[in-house]
């Protein structure tokens, strides 16, 4: 995608599709979960012509004790 484009991902409201196929609202809500309510942070990086990637880090805080599973699931970066 374009450098234009990339500036406006995530605002309400913005999509390149056509009128009525689409509200551009499905990157605003991600950033706005993922940012704002549990403090990550979501980043885009993208080459004309050859892809676009989307980045995802969310921060692991454990307020209680982890059980057995959870433990295991933690270590290999999953959460179950």
């Amino acid at each position: 995608m374009s450098e234009s484009t990339m500036k406006k991902i995530f605002d309400p409201f913005f999509t390149t599709k056509p009128v009525g196929v689409g509200t551009g609202q499905g990157l605003a809500i991600a950033y706005r979960i993922i940012n704002e309510q549990h403090g990550g942070m979501i980043s885009v990086d993208s080459s004309p012509g050859k892809g676009t990637c989307f980045t995802i880090s969310l921060p692991l805080t454990v307020e209680e004790p982890l059980e057995q599973g959870r433990e295991q699931a933690l270590d290999s970066g999953c959460l179950a």
